[in-house]
């Protein structure tokens, strides 16, 4: 079978390399960096160990069904903590809800914001339950590039009911009038790199997907799972060389012949598959130019090693700002760092006392912000220390007992840091966004139409954004290029 390059160690590019192996292909990958994981890496600080990037899983049968594809069981590699509570908000008024997959103790909250809100959350959890069906039968696991192709699987129901045409945040306001509870739900978009007030309806799923699939903690963290699966690539057959920069995918005649890495050395392969970040590939390893995709936002990541358990913490807490609206108007538009940003705390040990060390206790923080392109120049040392203050202020007003004279070690990463370790285009920490225009088969497709054998994976192509998706964007660029195959 002929060789495949693949660009990139990243979660999409070992599924695309299990995948392609699984086929028959000789794969190998090339890494820049130190070690496999790309985003979802690790940090080690104050004798702690970090995951960098994503902090929780989801829909862990994805996972389940890329180990059963090469005859292995996932949790016989990786040992699975359920999270529960699942995921709590603050505001700054000093109202919280928390969310859980129990469901009685779910109506409970939501009951207490709002008066009826059991009820109608039970009815909210079918319509989103049946939406998340539609898309994970029918329309996530596919190649397809033509609209009508794409949908016709649907019944004029299932089409109407993915509600395409409202807003993510309008569909949230048929089932709850309280602010907090469609405030706390939309929140999810902002990981899609949009705004409940322009995401489509179909994008309830997500809070759906969490309360009744649950959120996961693999034993070691994150990178557990990655570790995991860069084993199984290896016992499958697929070379892993890290500290290889690939310098340019090498074309002739519209095909490509190989690439070329950065200490000169050529690797001859008629396919590449880049989980470099689609448009950067373009840009940077192509010659072309990116297409004119909305990108999600950048972030500024705190790693805090802290001398005290941080009383007040779950294991993951989202503080939301006064103005819900403005705030996610600043993120997408904005051209500065907002003055009263969300941003999200992840703070481990309050679930798992095994990623604590003797007296040093970790917690993560991510904050949310405006595209690179759009910051201009940015004084980083400045405004990280600006956001830092912000940060903590919010958390001791909201009752969380975190000293700034406890943090015994402190390591920041802006998003000009992000853009430059891990090749995130214009500083875009979670690929191409799910606006109507970017989704399905209006999404980057994951073959070039103008070069011949050039594959992506990742974030910015299909099905898109998050764990599960990323690693089944590695299947279906394996199933695309089998199809071309043919």
């Amino acid at each position: 079978m002929d060789e495949v390059t693949v660009i990139g160690a990243g979660l999409g590019g070992l599924s695309a390399a299990i995948h392609l192996r699984l086929r028959g292909h000789r794969v190998t990958v090339f890494e820049a960096g130190p070690g496999v994981g790309g985003r979802a890496n690790r940090l080690e600080l104050g004798g702690l160990r970090f995951d960098t990037g994503p902090t929780l899983l989801n829909y862990p049968w994805v996972f389940e069904e890329l180990f059963s594809a090469a005859g292995r069981d996932l949790h016989g590699a990786v040992a699975l903590r359920r999270i529960e509570p699942t995921l709590s908000y603050r505001w700054p008024d000093g109202t919280r809800l928390t969310l859980s997959s129990d469901l009685e103790r779910l109506r409970e909250e939501f009951e207490q914001i709002e008066a009826g809100a059991a009820r109608r959350l039970d009815a909210f959890l079918v319509d989103a339950g049946e939406k998340f069906r539609i898309a994970f039968e029918k329309l996530v696991p596919r190649n397809e590039d033509h609209p009508l192709r794409y949908f016709a699987p649907l019944r004029a129901r299932e089409l109407v009911r993915c509600a395409l045409w409202r807003s993510m945040y309008a569909e949230l306001r048929r089932f709850f009038r309280s602010r907090y509870l469609v405030e706390a739900l939309g929140s999810y978009a902002m990981y899609l790199g949009g705004s409940p007030f322009e995401l489509p309806g179909l994008f309830s799923i997500l809070p759906y997907g969490e309360l009744a699939h649950g959120l996961w903690l693999p034993r070691g963290g994150i990178y557990a799972l990655i570790e995991a699966i860069q084993t199984l690539a290896r016992e499958l057959g697929v070379t892993i060389e890290t500290r290889c920069r690939v310098e340019r995918i090498l074309i002739e005649d519209g095909r490509v012949t190989g690439v070329r890495l950065a200490d000169g050395r050529r690797q001859a392969s008629p396919i590449v598959v880049s989980n470099l970040d689609l448009p950067a590939t373009l840009a940077e390893l192509v010659g072309q130019p990116p297409p004119p995709l909305k990108m999600s936002p950048s972030v500024l990541t705190f790693y805090w090693a802290v001398a005290n358990r941080p009383e007040g913490l779950g294991h993951h807490t989202i503080f939301l700002p006064r103005d819900y609206r403005a705030a996610f108007d600043q993120l997408n538009r904005g051209a500065r760092i907002p003055a009263e940003p969300a941003f999200y705390v992840a703070a481990a040990a309050a679930s798992d006392p095994e990623v604590s060390a003797p007296g040093a206790w970790p917690v993560f923080v991510l904050v949310p912000l405006p595209l690179l392109s759009r910051l201009g120049p940015i004084d980083w040392a400045e405004a990280s220390g600006r956001l830092r203050e912000f940060v903590l202020r919010r958390l001791r007003d909201s009752g969380v007992e975190l000293d700034p004279t406890k943090i015994l070690a402190e390591r920041v990463l802006t998003p000009k840091d992000w853009s430059e370790r891990f090749g995130l285009f214009d500083g875009s920490a979670f690929g191409a966004a799910h606006t109507l225009g970017q989704m399905g088969p209006f999404r980057p497709r994951n073959y070039s139409r103008r070069v011949r054998g050039l594959y992506f994976s990742g974030a910015s192509t299909t099905p898109g954004t998050g764990l599960p998706m990323v690693a089944l964007s590695g299947k279906l660029v394996a199933q695309r290029i089998a199809a071309h195959a043919r």
